[in-house]
């Protein structure tokens, strides 16, 4: 068969419905500046689906850095990959102040997010190493492991019990392979908000002998008291061997870095491939991160405005008696009972009639019959902005119960 026939009859779970979701489910077009209110298709919205949690994507701080790295080096400068001809003192100063910051000694910028973490379990592990990791771990951890030629096993999420016994079969394995272990999870797992168990993780290390990854995507700048990580929530950095964050998220930029001992970091700087063979960032961007940095550490009132924003809209709903998973982070899932058409009819009634943006999750990312709508709450949402949210659900979920969403389906113009 010719290999684009093939695709044409197998566009994927969610390609398969681009002809009607495109533009309006998928690949939507928020427009105006960087906020919680923003507008799509022409109509102002209160967007609950940007990560931005701690409002610097339009800093005037961060706008003005942003705009003056530009001016003084342009959108091309350094040329080149970090190793040959793409280094600055810039980007080794952002290192540095990133490991001070989430208490490692060293650490070395990535260009993705997503990518940085393939690579880094793709530099880690070889064949005779044995990877552990948790069942919900986030999708670039995912095609990580697909790279890895030695053997894997799952342990249900977040249940210790589990990991323990995954850790006993791996440790059988690399006593005849000569290889090593690396646990990997999540420090704050994006769909559910749900912590990743770092500190029981960590403990077991009295039992297994194993090195630990978390990927602390949505953690970073948000969580523990001086906005560290994860790992500083639950008073176990030492234990945490590799550190990898974004800068997608509370940063508002894009990048990432990976963070852990000295010798560790060298390593990546000359085994990652997709760094090695990749252009540094921009000089722009790593002057811009340096004053995110800089206003994530020495505002915290930034961190209390989000926190303040994520208990009251989540306590709200719960009052409401909305189902809230076992979230115990910012990131606010609500679960509705509902079917796939339910779930898309709800989505625009919202969109269209009560002016709020936010994403919608079904099968196959969560079982059948549940609806998810995910919320990120802001450091620059405010008091009426959740008011607002709250009396929309209320109503939003009193229509699907009595099945109007089932009778009453919409079209998008």
């Amino acid at each position: 068969m010719d290999i684009f026939e093939k695709i044409a009859k197998h566009m994927g779970p969610i390609g398969q419905h681009h002809k009607w979701s495109h533009g309006y489910f998928s690949f939507p077009k928020l427009e105006g500046d960087i906020a919680p209110h923003m507008n799509f298709r022409g109509k102002e919205h209160l967007v609950w689906s940007l990560n931005n949690y701690l409002g610097l994507a339009n800093h005037p701080e961060v706008r003005k850095a942003d705009e003056q790295g530009a001016k003084d080096f342009g959108m091309a400068y350094p040329m080149g990959a970090r190793m040959m001809s793409g280094n600055s003192k810039y980007h080794e100063q952002l290192e540095q102040e990133l490991a001070a910051f989430v208490g490692k000694p060293d650490a070395f910028l990535l260009n993705y997010g997503y990518q940085g973490m393939v690579s880094i379990i793709d530099s880690l592990v070889d064949r005779n190493d044995v990877i552990v990791y948790d069942a919900e771990s986030h999708a670039c951890i995912i095609d990580g492991l697909r790279l890895h030629m030695g053997k894997r096993f799952v342990y249900k999420h977040n249940d210790i019990e589990s990991a323990r016994k995954q850790l006993e079969r791996a440790t059988k394995l690399v006593e005849q392979s000569g290889g090593g272990i690396l646990v990997i999870t999540e420090g704050v797992f994006g769909m559910s908000g749900a912590q990743g168990k770092l500190k029981e993780l960590v403990d077991l290390k009295k039992e297994f002998n194993f090195r630990l990854l978390i990927d602390d995507a949505h953690g970073f700048g948000t969580m523990g008291p001086t906005g560290a990580g994860t790992h500083e929530a639950q008073n176990c950095i030492d234990g945490v061997d590799v550190y990898f964050g974004t800068f997608a998220k509370s940063m508002a930029g894009i990048g990432a870095f990976v963070a852990s001992t000295e010798e560790m970091t060298n390593f990546f700087r000359y085994n990652m491939r997709s760094q090695t063979f990749a252009k540094a960032l921009p000089m722009p961007m790593v002057i811009g991160l340096l004053k995110r940095l800089e206003l994530l550490k020495n505002n915290t009132e930034l961190r209390e405005k989000l926190w303040n924003v994520a208990t009251t809209l989540q306590k709200g709903l719960r009052d409401r008696g909305f189902d809230l998973g076992v979230t115990n982070t910012m990131v606010t899932p609500v679960f509705l009972k509902g079917e796939l058409l339910e779930a898309t009819a709800l989505t625009m009634d919202l969109r269209e009639n009560y002016g709020i943006f936010c994403s919608i999750v079904v099968y196959p990312v969560i079982p059948k019959g549940l609806i998810e709508l995910r919320l990120i709450p802001t450091a620059v949402h405010t008091m009426e902005d959740v008011q607002r949210t709250l009396d929309a659900f209320s109503e939003v979920s009193d229509k699907l119960k009595s099945g109007y969403y089932k009778e009453n389906q919409f079209s998008i113009a």
